[in-house]
Order: structure tokens, then sequence, then C-alpha cells
């Protein structure tokens, strides 16, 4: 789609996941105990290793430039953005790849994640809901491609958006846990916002991470708040329609910021009917907001206290 042909021996690649080939793992040691060591599979490590997926890609289409995995829970794929978009902006790379890939639900993961009370207990998600009370897992990837200003108008790309500021921190502050003032959350954004030279009323909206976890979203609300003041963006959280796809969600969301940015409209947060008062932002609910949207802040939060934000903005020709 993109009209480019491979090889590209300077373009980057940066496809990402968060957990890599669990599958895989489950499978052979499966195989281990049933049927003995000799039995398991010499692709067992080519398959479940998290780099999998960008040596795959950069492989596929002849990409000989950095070839490279985030490996940062849920904000991996967001990250992948900003690192590629990074690799573009410094000219290390006229084209690169970036996004992310996650195929996990499988008992051993949904065991764990329930066994730590993070899943929804109604199989059902709300994010920035009353009633939330935790996430839905979900699979799925996402894929943009960057490219280079001149490069694209030389060859006549069809430009869809144009990724102008990334940024990333840690909270430094607690394993799973979310930092509850969210400091780390804020510096990210605010870091995010000085790379594109903007400020925080130039955002039209915000892509959040809303997990619809009780401690996530109040963490993020209140480091919007503080960012963003009086000026209140629209907010939106996908994962009301997708499910949280940890490693791939971030590039998932990117995907659909560039969409909202295309056809001017906001996506509604699904599944969700009362706002906490608590979070005191507005979220979009129940019907699709027809919207004049120039800049888009989209934001991914993960385990480890890792923070991403990336901030698109509309083409104008």
């Amino acid at each position: 789609m993109s009209g480019l042909t491979g090889p590209l021996l300077d373009a980057g690649c940066v496809v990402t996941s968060g957990i890599g080939g669990l599958q895989t793992v489950l499978e052979q040691v499966r195989v281990l105990n049933e049927k003995g060591a000799n039995r398991v599979s010499p692709f067992m490590v080519p398959m479940m290793m998290p780099n999998a997926a960008t040596a795959a890609v950069s492989m596929r289409l002849g990409l000989g430039g950095p070839c490279e995995t985030v490996t940062t829970a849920c904000a991996a794929g967001t990250h992948a953005i900003g690192n590629a978009a990074r690799m573009v902006a410094s000219g290390r790379s006229t084209v690169a790849v970036a996004g992310g890939a996650e195929a996990v639900m499988v008992e051993i993961a949904e065991a764990g994640f329930r066994n730590m009370t993070a899943l929804s207990n109604e199989e059902f998600s709300r994010p920035f809901d009353t009633h939330r009370n935790g996430f839905v897992m979900g699979e799925g990837a996402g894929v943009l491609i960057l490219e280079d200003w001149d490069h694209a108008h030389a060859r006549g790309a069809t430009i869809l958006a144009e990724v102008i500021g990334a940024a990333s921190t840690a909270d430094s502050y607690h394993i799973t846990a979310p930092d509850p003032e969210g400091n780390g959350a804020v510096r990210c954004m605010e870091t995010a916002l000085a790379d594109a030279d903007i400020t925080a009323a130039d955002v039209s909206h915000i892509n959040a991470h809303g997990t619809s976890t009780p401690l996530n979203d109040l963490a993020e609300s209140i480091a919007v708040r503080r960012v963003f003041g009086s000026h209140r963006p629209l907010v939106t959280s996908v994962k009301g329609h997708l499910g949280h796809s940890l490693g791939a969600a971030g590039a998932l969301e990117g995907v659909v910021s560039v969409q909202t940015l295309l056809n001017q409209v906001i996506p509604p947060t699904a599944g969700t009917t009362e706002v906490d008062p608590a979070i005191d932002l507005d979220v979009v609910l129940s019907t699709p907001v027809k919207a004049d949207v120039d800049v888009i802040l989209s934001n991914s939060f993960g385990f480890g206290g890792h923070n991403g934000s990336v901030i698109f903005r509309r083409y104008q020709p």
C-alpha cells in the first residue's frame, strides 16, 4: 500500500512485541515433558524470541537498516513508532517500518493476569468508567510506514499524517502499579510536546492508554489534567473496542490515530457509560464525534513503569 518495494538497504524496522512467542514456549515445554529433550524443535528459539517479528519483516521486505525490538510491555508499540521516527528524523534511514504484534491469548498468560487481578471479572472492558474492574486481553498487530518528508514527496507517496514528536520516560515507582500522581506520565507527555515544538493547547484529541483498570485509568487522568489544565481535549480509549493487546496496543492506537486524522471522526470509548467523577476527563461515549482534529497525542504505559507518548499531526499538502 505504501508503494515502496525492496530491497531498501537503509530502511529501518522496529516491529515489537511485549512478550514474544509464548504459545511456542508452552508447546515445546509440553514436548519436552512428554517426549524428551531430543524432540524439542530446533526452531523453538527463533519462534519464541521477542525480536522475531521485526527480523521477519526486515527479511521479507529486504530492509537493511537498523532492525530493532523495544520490549517495554504495554508501551512497546508506541515506543516503536517513536524510535522509528527518530531513525528517519536523524537521517539514519529514509524509511522505517514501525509497529507491534502480540498473540498471547493462552491459558498461562490469562491465568497470570487474572491471578494478579488485572483482568476484568466480567470479561468486559469499560475504560474510565465508574464500574471498571480490569482489562480484557486482545491480540493484534499494527504497522505504520514512516518516511522522510522529501523522499516521500519526491516519489509521489500518499502521505496520511505526520509524526511530529515522541517521548519515553520511567515512573521509577513500582513493577506493576503506576505512580498514583502520574509523575512519569506527566514528564512523558510534556517531553513529547516539547519534541513536537507545540503546547498542550495545540492538541485536539488524546488517544488514551485507558486499560479499564482502576489504578491505571485514574493515574493517567491525573497526569492528563496536570499537563492540559483548563484545556480539555476529547479523550478516547479504543481498548473498549479492541481489548488490550499488550505490546501491540500502542501500534494499533497509532493506526487509529492516523485514521482519526484522515476521517476527522473521533471514535467512542466502547463499554463505558458512566465516567468516574474522579477521572474528570471529556471521554467520548456512545457514538463517534465529528470534529476538527489537527493534532493527536497517543499514550501508552506499561508494567515496569514504562511510559510512551507519540504525537501525530494532520497532513497539510
